[in-house]
């Protein structure tokens, strides 16, 4: 069954984002760091057996195929942002519901046993409010289990730009967790040095997974965006070489881009 939410309900910054993530047709070709953090997810679920698993920010499946393959669910219910999504989820569960919008306001509650969801959190507008969320639609020994990012995710990009999410640390995480009422709660870090043989192929890297420098500024109250201009990706480039540059096994110049991936596990008593 299919529910899709009309797009002209999402906000601006939620609009530009789906833009982003549809216009990122080879995702799954460049997005390799996400996909090891979906093997990592995999294999902190809890049970092979669901009464219901809800995944919020499916994107292009790469969490979808790996729990279809894992685990049997009575119900499933997968959540996305693009509409575009929609054919490959299906395909992926054909018994699933596909909701098709903004996990933050659509309305998601029911009781599952599972909430899961990959490398989509940070994009929340609110990350911190999923745990809350997530506590209301868990059934009782339910496992909320997901990941985002710290805040020396794509530090490199932050420092010379200025721009970049608003990551939560590690101790927020925490408290939100604890203050929701999760028991038996696991939270730990897998960073990730990304090479690249130039600064211009990691801002094409980051644009090919769904990534903008434009409307992710640090602070959100800054509604200016951000523009690239020759002179500013010329200088751009000279400081990422100057501040950022390395070496590869065979001694070629290369330069490093920064993940930090915070993998999240907690149950509803």
């Amino acid at each position: 069954m299919k529910t899709l939410a009309k797009t002209d309900t999402f906000s601006t910054r939620k609009k530009t984002i789906a833009r982003h993530f549809a216009n990122a047709s080879d995702y799954d070709q460049h997005a390799n760091i996400q996909q090891q953090v979906c093997q990592y997810l995999s294999s902190n679920i809890a049970h092979a057996q669901q009464d219901s698993v809800l995944e919020v920010g499916a994107g292009t499946g790469q969490m979808t195929r790996l729990i279809a393959a894992q685990i049997q669910s009575q119900h499933w219910l997968i959540n996305e942002l693009c509409a575009e999504q929609t054919d490959t989820l299906q395909s992926i569960l054909p018994t699933a519901d596909i909701e098709i919008g903004d996990a933050e306001t659509m309305d998601l509650v029911a009781k599952h046993s599972l909430i899961i969801s990959a490398n989509a959190v940070q994009w929340f507008d609110k990350p911190l409010s999923f745990v809350a969320q997530s506590a209301l639609r868990l059934q009782a020994g339910g496992q909320l289990l997901f990941n985002t990012f710290t805040p020396n995710n794509f530090w490199q990009i932050k420092r010379l730009t200025g721009q970049g999410l608003d990551y939560p640390d590690i101790d927020e995480w925490q408290l939100a967790l604890v203050n929701a009422g999760f028991e038996k709660i696991k939270l730990f870090t897998q960073r990730f040095e990304l090479p690249f043989s130039s600064p211009y192929a990691v801002l094409k890297h980051m644009k090919l997974t769904g990534v903008s420098t434009n409307r992710t500024q640090v602070n959100p109250s800054n509604t200016q965006s951000f523009r690239w201009t020759k002179a500013r990706l010329q200088q751009f480039e000279s400081d990422y070489w100057q501040h950022f540059s390395a070496q590869d096994d065979i001694g070629q110049p290369i330069v490093n881009l920064t993940y930090e991936v915070l993998i999240v596990s907690a149950f509803k008593p």
